[in-house]
């Protein structure tokens, strides 16, 4: 991953909406959920979901697929994955970090 692509989706992550709608479908697993339900979850009014969904959507951080006449969506977990081996790939001096080392190394 480079700087450019880390930067947008820090960047869509960076507001309390769409960090708690990727917070969601992560737990939603591969399986995602529809606009509606993210929205009902989370108390997002549904002009504002289209919005936070589309920056998430452009950012790579969120798939969208066609289930009938609604869209479904998911985290894209590759980004994600890819995302967090960006930001730890120089952790602790390339020395591997631990849980219980991750304290005291960085």
């Amino acid at each position: 991953m480079d700087n450019k692509i880390a930067v947008t989706a820090l960047a869509a992550l960076a507001h309390d909406s769409r960090l708690a709608v990727f917070r969601l479908l992560v737990q939603a697993g591969p399986e995602g959920m529809g606009a509606t339900r993210i929205a009902d979850e989370l108390g997002i009014p549904p002009s504002s979901m289209s919005f936070h969904l589309k920056e998430l959507t452009h950012a790579g951080l969120v798939t969208q697929t066609k289930a009938g006449r609604s869209l479904i969506y998911a985290a894209n977990f590759p980004t994600m994955s890819g995302l967090i081996a960006f930001l730890t790939e120089n952790c602790c001096g390339g020395n591997v970090c631990s849980p219980v080392q991750a304290s005291s190394c960085c």
